[in-house]
């Protein structure tokens, strides 16, 4: 038989009672369903879990899970769903991806321990979401070899000084192209300032994790109010205006992801955190 755990998607509070609605018959990790776990009768701060099978969240089996990009995407969309399903009616603080507990009641004696910081912090997220700011340098790519140049082209250079010229012009253009990457985001910055109340930096995005074309320089989350949101998302997307080879991208509005203080994860048998 397979031994079941406990799996933690958010912390959220449940004033009106709604959120149990909200997650009837949505799937969560491996299609199980989500719950809520509660400090007390009267609580309005929960914990949204549901049942995992062990043999795949302890230390040795969740490492390599994490190495299998297929496992990791349905974690991460069923993860995400979650938080999202919740979000839509209430503030949250999404927990780490895989945070997991050997059963509800420790999930519940967590939560008693962290009730009062929990409720503050929810508190002062309210109303607020998160929206991400990457910024992209697309420089143009060195190459060995310049164009060949037209037929009836008499540039006066050898082979040789060709050569040098073009890898000089094209120095020049990522010199320019990171500098004015600079300029951007010193521009997104100071629009940012007028709406978000906070920041959090990001390591930028590299390998499989960065898409779209250019090289990821900035990856920043922003938590702004929502009556700021259209007027912060349109400021900070005119950041590159009149700049070539710069790129902003804007996506939002999220649950607060980056600015949720999770618990540290109970270990399970020494599983990672």
């Amino acid at each position: 038989m397979t031994e079941l755990i406990s799996y933690a998607y958010a912390v959220a509070r449940d004033a009106g009672g709604s959120l149990a609605e909200a997650l009837a018959g949505l799937p969560g990790v491996a299609d199980a369903p989500v719950h809520l776990v509660r400090a007390g009768e009267r609580g309005d701060v929960v914990v949204a879990v549901s049942p995992v099978p062990e043999e795949d969240f302890h230390e040795a089996a969740l490492r390599a899970n994490l190495e299998d990009l297929e496992w990791l995407e349905s974690v991460a969309r069923a993860h995400h769903r979650v938080i999202e399903a919740l979000a839509a009616r209430t503030t949250v603080l999404p927990l780490r991806l895989a945070t997991v507990y050997l059963d509800d009641e420790r999930v519940r004696s967590m939560l008693e321990a962290r009730q009062e910081a929990f409720a503050g912090r929810l508190a002062e997220l309210a109303a607020h979401t998160e929206w991400g700011v990457k910024i992209y340098v697309e420089a143009p790519a060195p190459t060995d070899r310049p164009a060949a140049p037209p037929a009836d082209a008499d540039t006066g250079l050898s082979p040789g000084r060709a050569y040098l010229s073009h890898r000089k012009a094209q120095r020049h253009a990522r010199e320019d192209a990171y500098r004015d990457a600079e300029e951007v985001a010193r521009r997104v910055e100071a629009a940012a300032r007028g709406h978000a109340v906070d920041r959090v930096q990001h390591r930028v995005q590299q390998g499989e994790l960065a898409r779209g074309p250019g090289e990821n320089v900035v990856n920043d989350a922003y938590l702004v109010p929502l009556g700021q949101a259209e007027s912060f998302r349109a400021d900070v997307s005119r950041a590159a205006e009149g700049l070539s080879g710069v790129r902003v991208e804007v996506t939002g509005p999220w649950a607060p992801y980056s600015f949720a203080t999770p618990p540290e994860t109970e270990p399970v048998r020494g599983a990672a955190p």
